[in-house]
C-alpha cells in the first residue's frame, strides 16, 4: 500500500473510531475511495478497530457492492434473471466475455473493465439488461455489445 493510500485509509478509519455499528459503512466508504479493499486494508482496519479480521472479511465478502479484488475503471453487470435469460442474456454475457477477452468475475489486464453476472437488476421489462457503471442499457442484443463497450472505451476487434 502506497503512503498516500495508507494515509487516506487512516483518515477514513478515523471517521468511525469509537462509534458503533459502522463496519459496513466504513467498508462501503473504502470501496468508494479505492474501488476495492485490499488484504493490507483489512489488516489495518482489524488492528486499528480491534475487530477480528475474519469478521471483517465475512462482511466484506457477503456484500456485492464490496470487492476484495481490484476492479476495472468500468464495472459491467449483465443481468441473468429469468426475464433477461429468456430474452438472450446468456448470449450478451458470452459476447461481452469474447469482446473483452475475460470471463465473468474477471477484470481486463489493463484494468479498464470488470465483468460480472448478476441475478436480477429489477428492470425486467427492458431485458436483457447490461449496466456499465451506473448506465442501464436495455433490450441489448449481441450486436449492440461492442457499440456499448466503445461508449466507455475503445475496444478492438
Amino acid at each position: 500500500m502506497q503512503d498516500a493510500e495508507h494515509e487516506r485509509l487512516e483518515e477514513i478509519i478515523d471517521k468511525y473510531e469509537g462509534k458503533e455499528g459502522f463496519l459496513i459503512q466504513l467498508l462501503l466508504d473504502l470501496q468508494e475511495e479505492f474501488k476495492w479493499i485490499s488484504r493490507d486494508a483489512l489488516k489495518i482496519i482489524s488492528e486499528r478497530l480491534k475487530i477480528p479480521r475474519s469478521r471483517i472479511y465475512r462482511i466484506a465478502s457477503f456484500y456485492e457492492a464490496i470487492s476484495l479484488k481490484p476492479i476495472g475503471k468500468h464495472k459491467i453487470s449483465v443481468c441473468m434473471g429469468t426475464a433477461c435469460q429468456v430474452r438472450g442474456s446468456q448470449k450478451i454475457l458470452e459476447r461481452t466475455e469474447f469482446k473483452l477477452n475475460i470471463k465473468q468475475g474477471e477484470t481486463t489486464p489493463d484494468m479498464k473493465f470488470t465483468l460480472k453476472r448478476v441475478n436480477c437488476l429489477g428492470c425486467c421489462a427492458i431485458g436483457p439488461v447490461m449496466v456499465v457503471d451506473d448506465d442501464y442499457h436495455g433490450r441489448v442484443t449481441s450486436d449492440r455489445v461492442e457499440i456499448i463497450l466503445k461508449e466507455y472505451d475503445h475496444v478492438s476487434g
